[in-house]
């Protein structure tokens, strides 16, 4: 089952996964500039998306050089390492494992190409023909060459993969062969790549992942959320269109269409992943939570005497919930904002206090309440149960749980980290059986007509498969997907054979 690029602002039991998110991509063109850092704040804006590891390639025009290690952010750069990415364009990465393991060969950006001509690819999202493009690089590269020094390496990314076909023909320019590979590429990817002189950036067809624009006095930017080009000082300009390359050099910014739009935008970008602060298609992402916490209050009223979120991810839709339904609106749950941004694994005594290693409850204020518990989806639902459990033992005397999107029953394969369909606890069940499992007084879930318009986006032009079922890029066959197809199928004689660009 592929994974998405993760945040760790859902609360989970240690050891539990939840909706992870799709990585965070950062580019940047300006000349007499300090590249480097604008990329590490960039990346910083956007560790919300990933969290396994992070990486910046640079470039002065002679040499593109590339920093990378696992851990956060801050974790893998300092003032030595940034200082040593010197040049005039850059590209960042944030990575939650999507295709491959959460390994250091993993870790973005990659790197190909030949002499003279090196190719650096930062992705956001997933491919679901893997398989395919593996199969087209075995036919076109024979062992020994340069440019899949990324396999060789031991990468079993679908990044590697496009890195490789970018950076087959030494003969042709690097726009060219985006052109080129572009096409072939099938599922959710936002490319922020580089070489020597240029910075170029692609959105797939349907623009399932977000990717921005924007302007510096004195050069380009390009990142998955608009927040980024807050924290960088740049002015938003437009989105990367669905189906569009854009190219940025001492010229200025071009752009070219590799494919015609069908846009399908994802709607649990509006619902968890993004941040509050980014703006999505015109849309802010608070104003659509809080929305859906209205649509909530409207369509699953209750008596009570206080509406709590599940921080931080109920937060808003907690709130909207609060304001549409007249209950009072509290702080009942507090947040260790640390855990799981550690490599500390917790011991087996720590793992059985289960959610109270990320959230405690506040007993004075929820003893004796009737409370409203709001939060942004249920996946397993092992979270939610433990989290009904320690508010009654807290002294709530009823716990009503409220959900700002309908129940997940189908995995995503675009670069959302759900369990697989077995695992969700929505599958094959209704909602009072959910209730019941959970142990709560009553359990409501938005409706899908309420999301998306909370979302104030067309209809038909959003994902919603991890609702529905209805996957708006045709999905091959099962055992051709998955986290570990690469790692299953690369062939021996091209990792074991290859020569890696020095």
């Amino acid at each position: 089952m592929p994974r998405g690029d993760g945040c760790l602002s859902h609360d989970l039991l240690p050891g539990e996964k939840g909706p992870q998110d799709a990585c965070g991509v950062f580019g940047v063109w300006a000349p007499g500039e300090d590249v480097a850092k604008l990329a590490y704040y960039g990346l910083y804006a956007l560790q919300h998306r990933g969290q396994e590891s992070a990486g910046i390639a640079a470039s002065d025009g002679t040499r593109l050089l590339v920093y990378k290690d696992m851990g956060l952010v801050s974790q893998v750069f300092n003032e030595r390492s940034l200082d040593s990415l010197k040049g005039h364009l850059a590209i960042g990465h944030c990575r939650y494992s999507t295709t491959g393991g959460s390994t250091w060969e993993n870790a973005q950006p990659t790197l190909g190409g030949h002499d003279g001509s090196t190719v650096a690819l930062a992705h956001n999202g997933n491919l679901v023909n893997s398989a395919e493009l593996k199969a087209l690089i075995e036919d076109r590269m024979a062992p020994g060459q340069s440019h899949i020094g990324e396999l060789r390496r031991g990468n079993t990314t679908d990044t590697a993969l496009v890195t490789a076909l970018l950076a087959d023909d030494p003969d042709r320019s690097l726009e060219a062969r985006a052109l080129e590979v572009m096409p072939l590429l099938r599922g959710a990817f936002c490319f922020v790549f580089m070489d020597e002189h240029t910075l170029y950036a692609a959105r797939d067809p349907q623009g399932i992942r977000p990717l921005v624009i924007g302007r510096l006095e004195r050069g380009w930017v390009v990142a998955s959320e608009t927040a980024a080009l807050d924290i960088v000082g740049a002015s938003f300009i437009r989105e990367v269109e669905p189906g569009e390359l854009i190219a940025v050099d001492e010229d200025g910014l071009r752009s070219q269409r590799f494919a015609s739009a069908e846009p399908k935008g994802c709607v649990f970008e509006y619902v968890y992943l993004a941040r509050p602060d980014t703006t999505i298609n015109g849309r802010v992402v608070h104003e659509s939570r809080v929305a859906m916490g209205r649509a909530l209050a409207r369509e699953h009223p209750v008596e009570a005497d206080l509406v709590i979120p599940t921080p931080e991810s109920g937060t808003p839709a907690a709130i909207g919930y609060a304001q549409e339904s007249g209950i009072s609106y509290g702080q009942g749950l507090v947040k260790n904002a640390y855990v799981g941004r550690t490599f500390i694994q917790p011991s087996q005594t720590i793992r059985q206090l289960g959610i109270r290693l990320k959230l405690n409850p506040l007993r004075d204020v929820i003893r004796g309440k009737r409370l409203v518990v709001v939060d942004d989806s249920i996946v397993r639902g092992n979270t939610q149960r433990a989290l009904v459990r320690m508010l009654r033992e807290a002294g709530a005397k009823e716990v009503h749980v409220r959900i700002s999107s309908p129940p997940v029953r189908w995995p995503c394969f675009y670069g959302i980290d759900f369990a697989t369909r077995a695992e969700l606890i929505a599958t094959g069940i209704g909602v009072d059986e959910v209730c019941n499992s959970l142990g709560a007084d009553s359990l409501g879930y938005i409706s899908e007509d309420g999301m998306i318009a909370a979302t104030e986006q067309p209809r038909d032009r959003l994902c919603t498969a991890c609702f529905t079922g209805q996957y708006p890029v045709p999905l091959p066959a099962e055992d051709r997907l998955g986290k570990e197809i690469l790692e299953l199928q690369l062939p021996v004689d091209i990792v074991a054979e290859a020569i890696a660009r020095p």
